[in-house]
């Protein structure tokens, strides 16, 4: 695995979600409870910038339709959307929070 430092732990504050780059990939970084989860800043549904969207406890809400995709799994909670996005690990070590995008 490949881990890349995409940001400090306080550049994402509890409940909320911000787009960063790994390696050439736009990924949205949520912080849940603390705890961060990365996914792809694509909705499967019509590409609509997740990171710009809203985050509900372990859900994040697309801006453009409403659909809502889990955070941890990448699976899909609230239509539109009926495919999953893509999940990434993600390691915190001291303020550094580093993504695997393969």
């Amino acid at each position: 695995m490949a881990f890349v430092r995409v940001a400090g732990r306080s550049d994402v504050p509890e409940g909320e979600v911000r787009v960063f780059e790994a390696n050439g990939r736009s990924v949205a970084l949520a912080n849940v409870g603390g705890e961060f989860h990365a996914i792809d800043n694509v909705c499967t549904h019509d590409g609509g910038p997740l990171g710009e969207g809203t985050l509900w406890a372990d859900q994040i809400e697309c801006p453009r339709h409403g659909a809502r995709f889990d955070v941890h799994s990448g699976q899909v909670r609230a239509l539109p959307a009926v495919l999953p996005v893509r999940t990434y690990p993600v390691q915190v070590e001291g303020d550094e929070v580093r993504v695997d995008v393969g």
